[in-house]
């Protein structure tokens, strides 16, 4: 989850405003004023050095919410005319995240570094501590000499005033891979070889200069073009929304979608084919299977160990299912993923049954932008009653319980999870794929974020309370058979 509260407060009314822009009589000069109507002339400039960097980094955070990418960026394009191209476009584009250069801070590089805390007492615990000779007394204080410090922190660690520290870059720190670096020009840039879309940065930067490309206007043109649109969301976002789920179908269809099904409904697919996939590889001989819905992880695998590719699930993801249920229900229609996270973008991008996505952020604003309130509606069923483990599969250890619940004692798996993706927990895998085994337990559910999809950025409510709402969602629904 985002935990930057008043970053995503900017982007939700920008996408309100968005949302309002459209429905309006002039959506192109609409857009255009955005900007303005947000920081009038006059108004007090709360966060940047003056009014025009204010509007320019709410420029950009549009054109990213259009949909287009700010690298590069022709700096002479007007709003209007973007705007304007959205409403032509015909495919989304390839990578999901952006970078807006004037919100980055251009953060200091990240290193060891020695705080005016320092006494330069006479035990010299952290030049003894340093293997590596890093670290020098002068004129009464420590020095770290960058051309020899390997940032293993042992010197902070010794020190007795805690005053050596480690500065961070956040970005680049919560990014498990290493994909996200600073440019040269100082600011944060992407290599989208290494990055899985996990969306870790996009949550980390206190700037909010890493944004999602939204498909919220492809999506409000499909449905005001009378197309079928029918939305599909993922069980985490039981938990992003006040009132009941048979609620938020109702405000969903209000808001213009054709209909609405729970991608809760795919994992009951999912539960079946992978508990009949995990004893079947357990009977061949396999020491071990991972899991295989989340897209981050799927991501990771492609491009940074396939090696442990032979242990994991060949079962597909809930979204997966769902779509197929949609599309041989609606062959005409237009497909919407409802999402929790940025990784599920690059998912739609390889499945030709779905069209766009939408997280809880936009569909929020669309719901905000034409006076929905969720409380009001009055509960609308589904064709289908998913179960109480596929409605569990957003939360840590779901996924591993639902494939539990359908098998024998016999048969059970000795799960263990993995709760997010880190440097720590890759390394993990990485010994597993070598070793050819696991210690931990022979069925590995890997979750790219912690505490499961209910923790992913793109959601809106702390993962705590989509727990408490799901479980109470939990408590009313039956067991799969």
């Amino acid at each position: 989850m985002n935990n930057n509260s008043q970053s995503i407060h900017i982007k939700r009314d920008i996408l309100i405003r968005l949302v309002k822009a459209f429905d309006s009589d002039n959506f192109e000069k609409n857009v255009a004023k955005i900007p303005f109507d947000m920081r009038p002339k006059g108004a007090d400039v709360p966060y940047r050095c003056c009014i025009y960097k204010e509007r320019e980094i709410i420029k950009d955070r549009i054109i990213a919410d259009l949909g287009f990418a700010l690298e590069p960026l022709d700096e002479s394009e007007r709003l209007d005319e973007m705007a304007a191209d959205s409403l032509q476009r015909k495919t989304i584009e390839e990578n999901p995240l952006t970078v807006i250069d004037a919100a980055c801070k251009g953060c200091v590089p990240s290193r060891v570094y020695v705080t005016d805390l320092c006494q330069g007492c006479v035990a010299r615990a952290c030049e003894k501590a340093c293997k590596f000779g890093a670290i020098t007394i002068a004129g009464g204080k420590s020095h770290i000499d960058p051309s020899k410090c390997k940032n293993c922190g042992m010197c902070i660690n010794a020190c007795p005033y805690n005053a050596i520290v480690r500065l961070i870059v956040p970005c680049e720190q919560a990014c498990p891979i290493g994909a996200i670096s600073k440019g040269e020009n100082g600011t944060a840039t992407i290599d989208f070889e290494k990055c899985i879309s996990c969306g870790k940065c996009v949550a980390a930067c206190p700037f909010g200069a890493v944004n999602e490309k939204s498909h919220i206007i492809d999506v409000l043109k499909a449905i005001k073009d009378g197309k079928k649109v029918v939305a599909m969301f993922a069980p985490a976002i039981a938990g992003q929304f006040p009132g009941s789920i048979f609620q938020l179908k109702s405000a969903m269809k209000k808001a213009g979608f054709f209909d609405v099904l729970e991608v809760a409904q795919g994992a009951d697919i999912t539960t079946k084919k992978e508990s009949a996939e995990f004893v079947e590889r357990i009977e061949h001989g396999a020491t071990f299977m991972t899991t295989s819905c989340c897209a981050g992880y799927n991501n990771f695998i492609a491009k940074h160990l396939p090696e442990i590719k032979p242990f994991v699930s060949d079962t597909k993801t809930p979204m997966y299912y769902t779509a197929e249920i949609v599309k041989q229900k609606y062959p005409d229609a237009i497909s919407v993923f409802i999402s929790p996270c940025v990784a599920k973008r690059k998912e739609v991008q390889a499945n030709e049954n779905v069209d766009y996505v939408l997280n809880a952020d936009e569909l929020g604003a669309i719901f905000v932008g034409r006076k929905i309130e969720i409380l009001e509606m009055e509960d609308t069923q589904y064709d289908y009653d998913s179960s109480k483990q596929a409605r569990n599969f957003g939360v840590t250890g779901g996924v591993a319980a639902a494939v539990n619940s359908l098998l024998d004692d016999e048969e059970k798996a000795n799960a263990y999870v993995i709760d997010g993706l880190t440097k720590d927990s890759i390394k993990q895998l990485k010994k597993y794929a070598k070793d050819g085994c696991c210690a931990d337990g022979n069925l590995v559910e890997v979750m790219c974020c912690e505490g499961g999809c209910i923790g992913g950025n793109s959601n809106i409510a702390s993962p705590k309370i989509a727990k408490k709402i799901i479980n109470s969602l939990l408590e009313k629904s039956n067991d799969l058979k």
